[in-house]
C-alpha cells in the first residue's frame, strides 16, 4: 500500500491489501483486496475508515459493504476496544480489517456464513451489539450510557446509573466499565455519536 492525497488533516494509504490468516478452528485464507484507508489526525482516539475499491466485494447487501463504500468493520465502542489493544495502524488492520476480510473471502471461496457473526446492518446492529456490551436489556439504558459517556466524569457519576440498580453511577460497579471507555476517546465523540444514534431512539 502507499500513501494517496490527504484529505483535510486525515492520512490515506491506498492499494493491495494481502492477508494470510487462520482463526481458530478454522481454514487458513489467503486473499487481497484493493483497500483504501482513511487515517483521521486524532487516530486512535478517532476510528479509520477503509473502502474497498476494486469491486470484488458485492455490493448486495450482505457482505456489510456501506453505500460510500466505506466496510462496515462492527460497531464503533466494538472498533475503539480492538484498536485500544493495540492503537497503531498495525493494529487496527489486525483486530478490525483483516476480521472482516477474512470472513468475505471465506463467504466467496466456500459458501460460509460469517464465522464471527454478523449484526444487522446499520443502527440497528449497532444498538444489537451495544446490548450485549453493557449487558442492557433496552436501548433508553444505552442511550443514557452514552449521554453519560459524553459528560465530565464528575457529573456524570451523580446521575442515576444507566443499569437502572438504582444507584448512582459513581457508587455502582459499572462505573468502571464506562471508564474504560472514556480513556479510548473523546467526551465530544460520545456526544456526536449518542446524538447521532439518538435520533433514532
Amino acid at each position: 500500500m502507499s500513501l494517496g492525497p490527504s484529505r483535510g488533516a486525515a492520512m490515506v494509504l491506498k492499494g493491495t491489501f494481502s492477508f494470510s490468516a487462520t482463526p481458530k478452528g478454522g481454514k487458513k485464507i489467503t486473499d487481497s483486496y484493493q483497500i483504501e484507508i482513511t487515517i483521521p489526525a486524532a487516530f486512535p482516539r478517532v476510528l479509520p475508515s477503509a473502502k474497498e475499491n476494486g469491486e470484488k466485494i458485492p455490493r448486495n447487501g450482505k457482505y456489510h459493504v456501506n453505500s460510500d463504500k466505506t466496510l462496515c468493520l462492527g460497531s464503533p465502542l466494538r472498533l475503539l476496544h480492538k484498536i485500544a489493544i493495540n492503537p497503531t495502524l498495525v493494529g487496527f488492520a489486525e483486530n478490525c480489517l483483516v476480521p472482516y476480510l477474512y470472513a468475505v473471502s471465506n463467504k466467496l471461496q466456500n459458501g460460509e456464513e460469517f464465522p464471527f457473526g454478523e449484526l444487522a446492518h446499520g443502527e440497528k446492529g449497532i444498538i444489537e451489539d451495544y446490548l450485549g456490551i453493557f449487558r442492557f436489556k433496552t436501548r433508553s439504558q444505552v442511550n443514557n450510557a452514552l449521554i453519560l459517556l459524553g459528560t465530565k466524569r464528575r457529573i456524570a457519576n451523580k446521575q442515576p446509573c444507566p443499569c437502572e440498580c438504582g444507584r448512582r453511577l459513581g457508587g455502582c460497579p459499572f462505573h468502571r466499565t464506562l471508564n474504560d471507555y472514556r480513556k479510548m476517546t473523546s467526551r465530544s465523540w460520545f456526544k456526536t455519536h449518542q446524538n447521532n444514534l439518538g435520533a433514532g431512539m
